[in-house]
């Protein structure tokens, strides 16, 4: 299949004169099953099978004239070529192309998808040694009065092989006209490349523009964003709000310029590679400028360049806006981080007190203890001593209980002691 892509999508042989009706559609929401329906109603293909369009690309052959078929990622083209009808060569002026075709203009008008691009692209062939001759009949073709051309190769004469002239207008019938004199004996390779180098070129320009309608529609939001984000800053910086409230802005903040990356940053790449397809069509071209007259890289570089500026700005502004709320985000973060760390501090002093005064309640309460203890112990010592003066022996109970009131009382206080130390001994 790699080896293969090289020779996918060649460019036809159209011998002149010519015409050339490309119609480009953006393929969402259109799947192949629907343009392989659609295919199927032009002459003599309602046999075709759904396996033949599995390569992205199908030529046809439909009696008076052939169509070639091309699915690309965003868009599919459509390009009929049929012998130039009669009366539309560079005698005529603004001729009716439409009522010419070949293919039903029905099928084209319900051509599945949302039309990007359509042309009608006319080959002649001519001596073009005399340039400004041939590109006042060319202007009196088109019927315009400002038009752009150039002379395009290196022919044999050293002027071009052949002149490109358009105004890059559409007309009531939704088409733009491109016309091309090549010079005589002009091959139908030939022919067939400068056909599709042209018909490229303008197709990626349109795609190229897509990414401005949606850089223009997100300027308001960014500046609105923008200086929520300075304000949200001054505010952290000041110190008057409480961080809670501060997160919670720059959440939302931070949620909808991640919705609006995720909505347009595809459309904002695509663009900046479509521009890169346009200026190697271009270079393709190989223009030579006619005195007096734009050429196309010329006149497409006035608008193209400030258009792509502007969509890699509003790219570049929308990921620059991204990363200083993350900062920002970083810094609140911080912020809380250090007054979470204080309050914890706070609490452990707290506890730290706490536990001082329990120790110290804990004594109190162990004195009372060893009081209470000695005085029990004493008592039942009273109480030996007069069951032993009961028994007649010469004892004074409650001399002996006065006397043992000392050891008792130390004895205790050792036994805590001991209790205490081996306490401290485990933990």
């Amino acid at each position: 299949m790699l080896h293969n892509e090289v020779h996918a999508r060649p460019s036809a042989r159209i011998r002149l004169p010519a015409l050339v009706v490309l119609v480009a559609v953006l393929n969402e929401g259109v799947t192949r099953e629907d343009e392989w329906r659609h295919l199927r109603g032009l002459p003599g293909q309602a046999g075709m099978q759904p396996d033949e369009f599995e390569p992205n690309f199908l030529r046809l052959r439909c009696g008076e004239f052939t169509l070639k078929w091309e699915r690309h990622s965003e868009f599919s083209r459509y390009s009929m070529v049929q012998a130039l009808p009669a009366g539309a060569d560079l005698e005529a002026a603004a001729p009716d192309l439409a009522a010419a075709f070949k293919v039903d203009t029905e099928w084209l008008r319900n051509i599945p998808g949302r039309t990007i691009a359509a042309i009608q692209l006319v080959l002649l062939e001519r001596d073009i040694t005399d340039a400004h001759d041939v590109l006042a009949q060319a202007q009196r073709w088109l019927g315009s009065g400002s038009v752009v051309a150039s002379l395009m190769g290196q022919g044999h004469s050293g002027l071009g092989h052949s002149m490109v002239v358009t105004d890059f207008r559409l007309r009531g019938d939704g088409f733009e006209r491109i016309l091309v004199i090549g010079a005589p004996q002009t091959s139908a390779h030939r022919a067939g490349r400068i056909s599709q180098r042209l018909l490229e070129l303008e197709i990626y320009r349109l795609m190229a523009l897509r990414g401005l309608p949606a850089a223009k529609a997100l300027a308001p939001m960014l500046a609105e964003s923008e200086a929520v984000l300075a304000d949200l800053t001054a505010q952290m910086e000041a110190g008057r709000e409480a961080e809670s409230r501060l997160l919670d802005q720059l959440i939302h903040l931070a949620a909808g310029v991640e919705r609006a990356t995720a909505q347009h940053m595809y459309r904002f790449s695509a663009t900046k590679a479509y521009e890169a397809l346009v200026r190697h069509r271009m270079n393709e071209l190989r223009e030579r400028s006619i005195p007096g007259t734009q050429t196309l890289t010329a006149f497409l570089e006035r608008r193209l360049t400030p258009a792509s500026a502007t969509v890699a700005a509003t790219a570049q502004r929308l990921a620059s806006l991204s990363e200083r709320i993350e900062r920002a985000s970083a810094l609140l973060r911080t912020r809380v981080d250090i007054a979470a760390e204080t309050q914890n501090q706070e609490l452990l002093a707290k506890l730290t007190r706490g536990q001082s005064l329990q120790l110290t309640l804990q004594s109190t309460v162990e004195g009372l203890s060893i009081a209470a203890i000695s005085y029990y112990v004493v008592s039942l010592f009273a109480y030996v001593g007069k069951a032993l003066k009961s028994l007649g022996l010469p004892v004074n109970p409650d001399l002996m209980a006065g006397l043992l009131i000392p050891v008792v009382l130390w004895a205790v206080w050792r036994a805590t002691r001991r209790i205490h130390d081996k306490l401290f001994k485990v933990h």
